[in-house]
């Protein structure tokens, strides 16, 4: 709260540099500013962030068109000479003058820096009101300060002000990261992971398809390798592997390798691969046959080990499946999982226990994929054969805690990449995924999707996406994917067309009061690990950081290595 000399508090504008005044506009356009002579339209990017003190409320707005506007319309088509340099200065602000739009989002307490409930904006200030710049206090107001429950993402654009996710808000509902390739959503993925990690308000499963969030990940722009989520808090994150030959050239080994059983894979994963493989419709709800014919459990193995096209004409003719389709479905699944080495006969151990034995611990598990993370019928089919069994465990733990209520499960947030490829129309009926963003709320379990193609997306799963985090998209259908629905669409979308290609997002949805674009916190220098984790340090979470020597190369977590 700014205070005059005497240390009474100032009311009015909240200290952010005078703008100038309100001289039309309405609450669904938006609020017309005339901006004063020394105010420049240069200087105010769509996007930032303004305060209007009516004359009984303090309006918080976006600024969300920036305009040049004349009083004389010879201007257009006769400019004036402007040779002589007074000329400009005299026409400027008279003749010629700027004009930004805001639309008033929320309003502040009368007394900047008082704590109170914000309420939304249901009307507009009158005529002639004041506007300034938002002050960082005023930021500071609306989006919260770092604390258990909120996690600094970034800066505004134009600000040195810190904004914060809300992640009880962010946890309650599923997510989604967008925007094209090359856009850091990596980068950004792994920041907010990190924010929720700290938090401990909910366990991660993490589907890393390029082995980005574990060990270690990449930065394109600077060339180099950044700390994984194991390196930072290795205490709380396990990392399971699929590729074993990869990861046992690593200095430092999973914690547990993944199996995968043929008896594990059941009719509702193949059909998720039905579109990734080009399976005909028939060939696919074959498999349903199969597993009658065969038994549960049984059926791909014994499908699978027909060597002869006569046994599989046989096998059709018995089960009543066109022998065309079905010997096309059994030369593509041999042909697809003969060559996975993680497919076995008999598993060393159940992956899936393992996994949810970390999970009953309050840890996090990282699932990389290695090599088999470019092999998208890999990826899908483990990704949704191990969610699928999560999903029946979580659900029934749900039926059991509500008969006793001294039993708890811990949320469950799910992180995936190439979103689409399982929650596309024609796939997330099928998709565990798809039921987990249509119900799985109820049960305690939430989607992180991580995608460049939201358009690929089935409407009715993007609508349950609460908080969107966007980087740069430049595909029109992806566009309006990501903003049905939104409040401000028309608005939102020149903010987001206006971001760089880097490390600039726009965040809207559950988890923020107002939409934000922001500039996203650095990530992979030895300042941005110790800023990161101090905020462990201060929630005490049990080795969250290896001395760098540690981190480099040694597997060995004593806790003589660890501090913070």
């Amino acid at each position: 709260m700014s205070t005059s000399d005497n240390g009474a508090p100032t009311f009015g504008l909240s200290g952010g540099a005078p703008l100038g005044i309100v001289v039309g506009g309405s609450l669904s356009e938006g609020i017309e500013i005339k901006l004063n002579d020394d105010a420049s339209v240069e200087d105010i990017p769509v996007g930032s962030y303004v305060v209007i003190q009516g004359e009984s409320k303090r309006f918080f707005g976006m600024v969300n068109e920036v305009r040049l506007a004349t009083t004389d319309a010879r201007l257009r088509t006769t400019p004036a000479d402007l040779t002589a340099p007074y000329v400009a200065e005299v026409l400027s602000g008279t003749a010629a003058y700027g004009t930004i739009t805001v639309r008033p989002r929320l309003l502040l307490p009368m007394v900047a820096g008082v704590e109170a409930e914000l309420a939304p904006a249901r009307t507009v200030p009158a005529h002639f009101a004041r506007a300034s710049k938002a002050s960082n206090a005023d930021v500071a107001q609306v989006f919260g300060v770092e604390d258990d429950r909120h996690f600094a993402v970034g800066t505004p654009l134009d600000m040195e002000a810190v904004v914060c996710l809300d992640l009880k808000s962010f946890l309650e509902r599923s997510n989604g990261v967008f925007g094209k390739s090359g856009t850091g959503k990596s980068f950004l993925t792994r920041l907010l992971l990190i924010g929720v990690l700290q938090s401990q308000l909910s366990s991660l499963l993490i589907f890393d398809m390029h082995d980005e969030y574990g060990w270690a990940g990449s930065d394109a722009e600077r060339g180099t390798q950044v700390k994984g989520l194991k390196q930072l808090f290795p205490a709380q994150v396990a990392v399971f592997a699929l590729d074993a030959e990869r990861s046992m050239g690593r200095p430092v080994k999973p914690d547990v390798m993944v199996e995968i059983g043929y008896s594990d894979i059941e009719p509702e994963d193949i059909m998720v691969l039905r579109e990734t493989l080009n399976i005909s419709e028939v060939a696919a709800e074959s498999s349903y046959s199969l597993e009658r014919h065969f038994g549960k459990g049984k059926w791909l193995r014994a499908f699978l080990d027909l060597e002869h096209r006569d046994d599989i004409f046989s096998l059709a003719n018995a089960i009543n499946i066109n022998t065309s389709a079905l010997a096309s479905f059994h030369s593509r699944l041999t042909n697809r999982f003969a060559r996975l080495p993680f497919l076995v006969e008999k598993p060393a151990q159940d992956s899936v226990q393992a996994l949810m034995d970390q999970l009953d611990k309050g840890n996090h598990v990282v699932l990389e994929f290695g090599r088999y993370g470019d092999d998208v019928p890999a990826y899908m089919l483990v990704a949704n054969l191990l969610t699928r069994r999560i999903y029946a465990r979580y659900r029934d733990r749900q039926i059991t805690e509500a008969a006793d209520t001294r039993k708890r499960t811990s949320p469950l947030s799910i992180v995936i990449e190439e979103a689409h490829r399982f929650l596309s129309p024609a796939v997330a009926s099928q998709s565990t995924f798809g039921i987990i963003a249509r119900e799985m709320r109820k049960y305690n379990v939430t989607l992180l999707v991580v995608d460049q193609r939201p358009s690929g997306i089935d409407p009715e799963v993007m609508s349950q996406i609460a908080t969107k985090v966007c980087c740069l998209l430049d595909d029109e259908r992806d566009v309006d994917a990501v903003m049905t629905g939104a409040s401000g669409n028309r608005e939102l979308r020149s903010v987001l067309a206006g971001l760089e290609s880097r490390q600039q997002a726009l965040i809207f949805g559950n988890a923020v009061p107002i939409p934000v674009a922001v500039r996203v916190r650095d990530y992979g220098t030895t300042d941005s690990y110790d800023s990161l984790m101090r905020a462990a340090r201060h929630r005490k979470l049990p080795g969250t950081y290896l001395k760098p020597e540690a981190a480099s190369t040694r597997p060995n977590h004593d806790d003589d290595e660890l501090f913070g």
